[in-house]
């Protein structure tokens, strides 16, 4: 299992990053993205950090640790400095916190991230036609997620990314240990989002593409 977008107590996450890690591995984790909430006022802070235990964390657990963050409430017409800053600083996955319907995110959020470099669009909400397809030509992931709230229009952002052609990745936006991916939630959000094994496949596949690419 992949998740790329997770959280420590370096935002808003309960576990210390080692401990996360761990969970992740016994899990069943082959890959974690470590994307704590940032802006401009703790990225220079939190990434260093991540970065700093991330490959050791890897070694010695035997999965892929990734240094990330997620760009959180950045206006959108500084999205794009952010994500710039965030990969000078060391983060190899940029998530940026897209239009979730759960929370007053600023409006046109969703499509300053897809323009701005970021790998990933997370929970992007109502996200339009017009923005999937553009996700689609810069080759940014879309967000199904298990996240409760956030998870109320996976199904909406599934259907017009497989409409359109966009690329999709399965999360967890994890914050707790009881967040962490396992066989009953992948089923569980494969049904509420529409989707089937063979698309979660996909998913992983499209996971395992942004590793690459990043590391």
């Amino acid at each position: 299992m992949i998740d790329l977008h997770t959280h420590s107590l370096f935002s808003d996450g309960v576990l210390l990053p080692s401990e996360l890690v761990y969970r992740a591995k016994v899990k069943g984790y082959t890959a974690i993205a470590l994307t704590d909430h940032g802006d401009f006022s703790t990225i220079d802070f939190v990434i260093p950090r991540i970065k700093r235990i991330a490959a050791e964390l890897g070694r010695h657990y035997q999965l892929t640790v990734i240094p990330g963050i997620e760009i959180t409430y950045v206006p959108p017409a500084l999205i794009a400095k952010a994500v710039k800053a965030a990969r000078k600083l060391g983060a190899n996955i940029v998530v940026v916190h897209g239009e979730t319907p759960a929370e007053t995110v600023p409006p046109w959020t969703n499509r300053a991230a897809i323009l701005s470099g970021a790998d990933i669009l997370a929970h992007p909400g109502h996200i339009t036609e017009e923005e999937v397809k553009l996700a689609r030509q810069k080759g940014i992931a879309l967000e199904v997620t298990t996240r409760s709230g956030h998870n109320k229009t996976n199904r909406h952002v599934a259907q017009l990314a497989k409409k359109c052609g966009a690329k999709l990745v399965l999360d967890t936006d994890t914050h707790a240990p009881g967040n962490l991916l396992d066989a009953a939630k992948i089923k569980q959000v494969l049904r509420m989002s529409g989707l089937h094994e063979t698309d979660f496949a996909e998913m992983e596949s499209n996971s395992r593409d942004i590793i690459k690419k990043r590391i």
